[in-house]
Protein backbone atom coordinates (compact mmCIF):
# COMPACT_ATOMS: atom_id res chain seq x y z
CA UNK A 1 0.00 0.00 0.00
CA UNK A 2 1.18 3.71 -0.63
CA UNK A 3 0.84 6.29 1.92
CA UNK A 4 0.86 10.25 1.10
CA UNK A 5 1.78 11.78 4.16
CA UNK A 6 0.60 15.57 4.10
CA UNK A 7 1.79 17.86 6.77
CA UNK A 8 -0.52 21.27 7.47
CA UNK A 9 1.48 22.76 9.79
CA UNK A 10 -1.08 25.27 10.49
CA UNK A 11 -2.43 27.14 14.12
CA UNK A 12 -4.96 29.49 12.87
CA UNK A 13 -7.41 27.58 13.28
CA UNK A 14 -7.04 27.40 16.75
CA UNK A 15 -5.54 30.72 17.28
CA UNK A 16 -2.95 29.22 19.79
CA UNK A 17 0.95 28.67 19.36
CA UNK A 18 2.73 25.40 18.74
CA UNK A 19 -0.15 23.33 16.94
CA UNK A 20 1.72 24.13 13.57
CA UNK A 21 4.92 22.21 15.13
CA UNK A 22 3.34 18.78 14.78
CA UNK A 23 4.03 17.83 11.70
CA UNK A 24 7.66 18.33 12.33
CA UNK A 25 7.57 17.00 16.08
CA UNK A 26 6.37 13.67 13.99
CA UNK A 27 8.79 13.62 11.21
CA UNK A 28 11.27 14.10 14.25
CA UNK A 29 9.87 10.97 16.39
CA UNK A 30 10.26 8.75 13.12
CA UNK A 31 6.71 8.42 12.11
CA UNK A 32 7.65 7.73 8.35
CA UNK A 33 10.08 4.93 9.49
CA UNK A 34 7.11 3.67 11.91
CA UNK A 35 4.68 3.42 8.84
CA UNK A 36 6.93 1.34 6.99
CA UNK A 37 7.48 -0.63 9.21
CA UNK A 38 4.48 -2.36 8.55
CA UNK A 39 5.16 -2.59 4.59
CA UNK A 40 3.90 0.59 3.79
CA UNK A 41 5.40 2.60 0.86
CA UNK A 42 5.57 6.30 2.26
CA UNK A 43 5.64 9.35 0.09
CA UNK A 44 6.13 12.36 2.39
CA UNK A 45 4.82 14.97 0.23
CA UNK A 46 6.42 17.65 2.79
CA UNK A 47 4.51 20.19 4.14
CA UNK A 48 1.85 22.50 2.65
CA UNK A 49 2.84 26.21 2.49
CA UNK A 50 1.56 28.28 4.77
CA UNK A 51 1.41 31.75 4.77
CA UNK A 52 2.30 34.49 7.56
CA UNK A 53 -0.21 36.33 8.74
CA UNK A 54 0.20 38.58 11.48
CA UNK A 55 -2.26 38.48 14.32
CA UNK A 56 -3.43 42.06 13.92
CA UNK A 57 -4.82 40.85 10.76
CA UNK A 58 -6.51 38.03 11.88
CA UNK A 59 -10.19 39.46 11.38
CA UNK A 60 -9.35 40.89 7.83
CA UNK A 61 -11.59 38.76 6.31
CA UNK A 62 -14.56 38.36 8.71
CA UNK A 63 -15.61 39.95 11.66
CA UNK A 64 -16.13 37.32 13.80
CA UNK A 65 -13.76 34.16 12.02
CA UNK A 66 -10.41 34.24 12.61
CA UNK A 67 -7.93 34.20 10.46
CA UNK A 68 -10.74 33.08 7.36
CA UNK A 69 -8.91 33.55 4.09
CA UNK A 70 -5.53 31.65 4.96
CA UNK A 71 -7.65 28.82 6.86
CA UNK A 72 -9.76 28.52 3.09
CA UNK A 73 -6.83 28.68 0.65
CA UNK A 74 -4.78 26.08 2.75
CA UNK A 75 -7.83 23.95 3.17
CA UNK A 76 -8.25 24.41 -0.47
CA UNK A 77 -4.77 23.23 -1.77
CA UNK A 78 -5.22 20.72 0.76
CA UNK A 79 -7.94 19.11 -0.65
CA UNK A 80 -6.35 19.23 -4.27
CA UNK A 81 -3.82 17.23 -2.49
CA UNK A 82 -5.59 14.15 -0.98
CA UNK A 83 -7.62 14.37 -4.50
CA UNK A 84 -4.42 13.91 -5.96
CA UNK A 85 -3.46 11.06 -3.64
CA UNK A 86 -6.31 9.14 -3.97
CA UNK A 87 -6.05 9.03 -7.35
CA UNK A 88 -3.37 7.68 -7.62
CA UNK A 89 -4.28 4.99 -5.40
CA UNK A 90 -2.42 6.32 -2.30
CA UNK A 91 -3.94 6.52 1.14
CA UNK A 92 -3.23 10.28 2.14
CA UNK A 93 -2.20 10.59 6.01
CA UNK A 94 -2.67 14.07 7.00
CA UNK A 95 -0.62 15.25 9.94
CA UNK A 96 -1.67 18.52 11.72
CA UNK A 97 -1.63 21.05 12.77
CA UNK A 98 -5.26 22.10 14.10
CA UNK A 99 -8.77 20.41 13.37
CA UNK A 100 -9.78 23.03 10.55
CA UNK A 101 -7.66 20.79 8.31
CA UNK A 102 -10.42 18.99 8.24
CA UNK A 103 -12.51 20.50 5.68
CA UNK A 104 -9.52 20.01 3.20
CA UNK A 105 -9.39 16.31 3.95
CA UNK A 106 -13.31 15.90 3.45
CA UNK A 107 -12.90 18.13 0.38
CA UNK A 108 -10.62 16.04 -1.36
CA UNK A 109 -12.30 12.94 -0.38
CA UNK A 110 -15.81 14.06 -1.26
CA UNK A 111 -14.70 14.92 -4.69
CA UNK A 112 -12.79 11.80 -5.35
CA UNK A 113 -15.85 9.30 -3.45
CA UNK A 114 -19.34 8.95 -4.68
CA UNK A 115 -21.00 9.07 -1.09
CA UNK A 116 -17.91 10.04 1.03
CA UNK A 117 -18.77 9.16 5.12
CA UNK A 118 -16.76 10.96 7.65
CA UNK A 119 -16.03 9.08 11.08
CA UNK A 120 -14.83 12.11 13.50
CA UNK A 121 -13.41 11.17 16.63
CA UNK A 122 -13.18 14.18 18.84
CA UNK A 123 -13.79 15.31 22.30
CA UNK A 124 -15.12 18.42 20.05
CA UNK A 125 -18.26 18.37 17.80
CA UNK A 126 -16.65 20.80 15.51
CA UNK A 127 -20.03 21.64 13.88
CA UNK A 128 -19.90 25.23 14.77
CA UNK A 129 -20.43 28.34 12.55
CA UNK A 130 -19.36 32.25 12.43
CA UNK A 131 -22.70 32.96 14.49
CA UNK A 132 -22.75 29.92 16.71
CA UNK A 133 -18.69 29.54 18.20
CA UNK A 134 -17.61 31.46 21.44
CA UNK A 135 -14.18 32.03 19.82
CA UNK A 136 -14.26 32.48 16.09
CA UNK A 137 -11.98 29.84 15.88
CA UNK A 138 -12.54 27.61 13.02
CA UNK A 139 -11.35 24.33 13.87
CA UNK A 140 -14.35 24.36 15.68
CA UNK A 141 -16.21 24.50 12.53
CA UNK A 142 -14.81 22.52 9.83
CA UNK A 143 -17.69 19.64 9.96
CA UNK A 144 -20.09 22.30 9.64
CA UNK A 145 -18.79 23.89 6.76
CA UNK A 146 -18.58 20.02 5.40
CA UNK A 147 -22.00 19.57 5.77
CA UNK A 148 -22.92 22.92 3.81
CA UNK A 149 -23.27 24.93 6.91
CA UNK A 150 -21.99 27.86 7.81
CA UNK A 151 -19.86 30.68 6.38
CA UNK A 152 -20.00 29.96 2.78
CA UNK A 153 -15.97 30.30 1.92
CA UNK A 154 -15.69 27.82 3.95
CA UNK A 155 -19.09 25.48 2.99
CA UNK A 156 -17.53 26.04 -0.97
CA UNK A 157 -13.60 25.40 -0.15
CA UNK A 158 -12.61 23.03 -3.14
CA UNK A 159 -15.79 22.94 -5.05
CA UNK A 160 -19.45 24.29 -4.45
CA UNK A 161 -21.93 22.77 -1.82
CA UNK A 162 -21.92 20.45 0.77
CA UNK A 163 -19.40 17.38 1.06
CA UNK A 164 -20.92 14.80 3.35
CA UNK A 165 -24.45 14.16 3.59
CA UNK A 166 -25.67 14.25 7.52
CA UNK A 167 -26.75 10.34 7.62
CA UNK A 168 -23.08 9.93 6.76
CA UNK A 169 -21.50 11.98 9.57
CA UNK A 170 -20.35 9.87 12.89
CA UNK A 171 -19.14 11.86 15.77
CA UNK A 172 -17.78 9.73 18.58
CA UNK A 173 -16.31 10.89 21.77
CA UNK A 174 -17.93 14.40 21.89
CA UNK A 175 -17.86 15.38 25.46
CA UNK A 176 -17.57 19.64 25.07
CA UNK A 177 -20.33 20.95 22.98
CA UNK A 178 -21.62 24.60 22.68
CA UNK A 179 -25.22 25.41 22.49
CA UNK A 180 -25.46 25.87 18.76
CA UNK A 181 -23.76 22.85 17.95
CA UNK A 182 -26.03 20.44 19.94
CA UNK A 183 -28.85 22.42 17.94
CA UNK A 184 -27.49 21.79 14.69
CA UNK A 185 -26.70 18.06 16.09
CA UNK A 186 -30.64 17.54 16.56
CA UNK A 187 -31.40 19.36 12.98
CA UNK A 188 -29.40 17.09 11.13
CA UNK A 189 -29.89 14.32 12.88
CA UNK A 190 -26.12 13.57 12.89
CA UNK A 191 -25.06 10.19 14.27
CA UNK A 192 -23.79 11.32 17.48
CA UNK A 193 -22.10 9.75 20.29
CA UNK A 194 -21.00 11.80 23.52
CA UNK A 195 -18.88 10.45 26.03
CA UNK A 196 -22.10 9.92 27.82
CA UNK A 197 -24.05 7.96 25.65
CA UNK A 198 -21.52 5.61 24.90
CA UNK A 199 -20.71 4.98 28.95
CA UNK A 200 -24.40 3.93 29.08
CA UNK A 201 -23.73 1.15 27.10
CA UNK A 202 -20.43 -0.07 25.69
CA UNK A 203 -17.55 1.27 23.50
CA UNK A 204 -17.78 -2.11 21.59
CA UNK A 205 -21.96 -2.00 20.64
CA UNK A 206 -21.63 1.69 19.35
CA UNK A 207 -18.80 0.39 17.13
CA UNK A 208 -21.00 -2.06 16.01
CA UNK A 209 -23.99 0.21 15.54
CA UNK A 210 -21.74 2.87 13.23
CA UNK A 211 -21.10 -0.88 11.37
CA UNK A 212 -23.96 -1.85 10.48
CA UNK A 213 -25.40 1.53 9.53
CA UNK A 214 -22.66 1.95 6.82
CA UNK A 215 -22.76 -1.52 6.20
CA UNK A 216 -26.50 -0.98 4.95
CA UNK A 217 -25.94 2.37 3.36
CA UNK A 218 -23.92 2.59 -0.49
CA UNK A 219 -20.99 4.47 1.01
CA UNK A 220 -17.58 3.89 -0.91
CA UNK A 221 -15.23 5.86 1.04
CA UNK A 222 -14.49 6.84 4.62
CA UNK A 223 -12.81 9.54 6.17
CA UNK A 224 -11.21 9.00 9.66
CA UNK A 225 -10.62 12.23 11.67
CA UNK A 226 -8.91 11.68 14.80
CA UNK A 227 -8.20 14.33 16.77
CA UNK A 228 -5.98 13.16 19.94
CA UNK A 229 -7.79 15.01 22.26
CA UNK A 230 -10.62 12.38 22.34
CA UNK A 231 -8.83 10.37 25.16
CA UNK A 232 -8.34 12.02 28.44
CA UNK A 233 -6.88 15.14 29.22
CA UNK A 234 -4.64 13.57 31.62
CA UNK A 235 -2.94 11.12 28.43
CA UNK A 236 -2.29 14.58 25.98
CA UNK A 237 -1.19 17.54 27.74
CA UNK A 238 0.18 18.58 24.35
CA UNK A 239 -2.69 19.47 23.38
CA UNK A 240 -4.67 22.76 22.64
CA UNK A 241 -7.85 22.15 24.30
CA UNK A 242 -7.62 19.13 26.46
CA UNK A 243 -10.73 17.65 28.29
CA UNK A 244 -11.50 15.46 31.21
CA UNK A 245 -13.30 12.16 31.20
CA UNK A 246 -12.51 11.09 27.75
CA UNK A 247 -11.20 7.12 26.14
CA UNK A 248 -8.43 5.28 27.35
CA UNK A 249 -5.52 5.11 24.93
CA UNK A 250 -6.54 1.25 25.17
CA UNK A 251 -10.17 2.42 23.97
CA UNK A 252 -8.74 4.83 21.38
CA UNK A 253 -6.86 1.88 19.76
CA UNK A 254 -10.27 -0.38 20.02
CA UNK A 255 -11.87 2.13 18.10
CA UNK A 256 -8.95 2.31 15.73
CA UNK A 257 -8.93 -1.04 15.45
CA UNK A 258 -12.80 -2.00 14.76
CA UNK A 259 -13.06 0.70 12.56
CA UNK A 260 -10.24 -0.02 10.09
CA UNK A 261 -11.22 -3.57 9.69
CA UNK A 262 -14.39 -2.45 7.92
CA UNK A 263 -11.38 -1.78 5.05
CA UNK A 264 -13.36 0.92 3.84
CA UNK A 265 -11.36 3.87 5.61
CA UNK A 266 -9.67 5.95 2.39
CA UNK A 267 -8.03 8.87 4.00
CA UNK A 268 -7.24 9.79 7.69
CA UNK A 269 -6.15 13.13 9.51
CA UNK A 270 -4.13 12.70 12.62
CA UNK A 271 -4.92 16.18 14.66
CA UNK A 272 -4.09 18.91 17.56
CA UNK A 273 -0.90 17.63 18.56
CA UNK A 274 1.35 21.16 19.83
CA UNK A 275 4.54 20.34 21.05
CA UNK A 276 5.00 23.68 23.05
CA UNK A 277 2.15 22.75 25.59
CA UNK A 278 3.64 18.67 26.05
CA UNK A 279 5.68 17.79 29.10
CA UNK A 280 8.61 15.56 27.97
CA UNK A 281 7.28 14.55 24.43
CA UNK A 282 4.58 12.27 26.69
CA UNK A 283 1.87 13.35 23.10
CA UNK A 284 4.22 13.28 20.86
CA UNK A 285 4.89 9.62 21.82
CA UNK A 286 1.73 8.68 22.68
CA UNK A 287 0.49 9.82 18.77
CA UNK A 288 3.91 7.65 17.48
CA UNK A 289 2.06 4.74 19.62
CA UNK A 290 -0.94 5.36 17.70
CA UNK A 291 0.44 5.50 14.27
CA UNK A 292 2.07 2.33 14.88
CA UNK A 293 -1.54 0.90 15.92
CA UNK A 294 -3.14 2.31 12.76
CA UNK A 295 -0.29 1.51 10.26
CA UNK A 296 -0.70 -2.26 12.14
CA UNK A 297 -4.14 -2.65 11.04
CA UNK A 298 -4.97 -0.76 7.46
Amino acid sequence: MDISLIGVPIMYGCDRQGAQYGPEKLRHKGIIEIIKKHGKNVYDLGNLFIPDIPVENKYAHHKKIKYLKPVVDINTNLAHSVFSALSSKSFPFIIGGDHSIGLGSISGSSKFHNNLAVIWIDAHGDINTGETSPSGNSHGMPLAAALGVGEPSLVNVYYNGPKVKPENVFIIGARDLDQGEIELAEELNLNLYTMDSIRKVSLESVIQEIIDIINKSNVDGIHLSFDIDVLDKSLVPGTGTPVEKGFSLDEGKILLKELLALGMIKSMDLVELNPLLDENDTTAELCIELVDWIFKYL
